[in-house]
């Protein structure tokens, strides 16, 4: 079986066929079972218990969708603009919650930075609930973006390829990573970033698994490639370092082994869910 991946999964019902409707979204800011998403220091609140918060409408400008058939609603919101604050939150998240609170972080982002027409600067009116905006004056239409990022695993004879990035606490390696440029393909994206930070050159890219990132509207796309040699030239301008980790070392690492070799990306990062795939296949 594919992993799961952390903000994966269905989420609430994103009910469509309400947002397009502006008279039934109206309705449902009138109904006493109607919530709304509480934030706190830029992000969705989470309470103890690893739930989302709720309280009653004061701003319901975002319609997120339905839950158990409850109206779900967010305030326009300016995001934390540090993701690596955020992780402490993430941590405590419930993973059945995730993909609202991933949806709602990235809405949050979109809108805080689309207020004005990309085509006649003019200020941009919501629309659909909030999921998309429009311009009063040149009709265009804008909808939240989704930017593509490949993030793999390369492997050669049972080693794994592992990388580690200036702001990573010490000890912390990953998978590396970036983003699809226009015109690619993901199995080129992921051939182009191995040999553009590590050096090598790699086949038979697989896909793996996927998960939305709000830091702030990625789509890391997961894969794994075959490298045809081990011989790394390191861009020192992407990577502190990067090496080669056998299938003991990987294993110790994810395990929490005090005496590991490196210190494995956190749980609800989808590089974590790749090392525990390859570990397990």
């Amino acid at each position: 079986m594919r992993p799961e991946p952390f903000f994966s999964g269905t989420g609430i019902d994103r009910a469509d066929q309400v947002r397009v409707d502006p008279a039934r979204v109206s309705e449902l800011t009138g109904s006493r079972d109607a919530r709304q998403l509480v934030w706190r220091e830029g992000l969705p609140a989470v309470g103890p218990d690893g739930r989302l918060e709720w309280q009653g409408l004061t701003s319901p400008d975002l319609f997120l969708g339905l839950q158990d058939g409850l109206a779900r609603f967010s305030a326009i919101e300016q995001p934390h603009g540090n993701a690596r604050a955020a992780f402490d939150t993430i941590g405590t998240l419930a993973p059945d919650e995730a993909p609202l609170f991933a949806a709602a972080l990235s809405l949050a982002w979109w809108h805080s930075r689309h207020r004005f027409c990309a085509n006649s600067g003019h200020p941009t009116e919501l629309e659909r609930g909030g999921w998309s905006r429009s311009c009063p004056v040149c009709g265009a239409q804008h909808f939240p973006r989704v930017d593509p990022v490949v993030i793999m695993l390369a492997e050669h004879d049972g080693r794994l390829l592992l990388g580690r990035q200036p702001q990573y606490p010490a000890g912390r390696y990953s998978a590396l990573a970036g983003f699809l440029e226009p015109g690619e393909s993901i199995e080129a994206a992921v051939a182009r970033e191995l040999h553009e930070e590590a050096g090598i050159e790699v086949a038979d890219v697989t896909y793996v698994a996927s998960q939305p990132w709000p830091f702030p509207s990625s789509l890391m796309i997961g894969c794994h490639a075959r490298a045809l040699d081990a011989d790394l030239t390191i861009d020192r301008t992407e990577l502190d370092d990067a090496r080669w980790f056998t299938r003991e070392e990987i294993a110790a690492a994810l395990a929490g082994e005090a005496d590991a070799a490196f210190l494995p990306p956190p749980r609800f990062a989808i590089a974590r869910t790749l090392l525990d795939h390859w570990l397990t296949a």
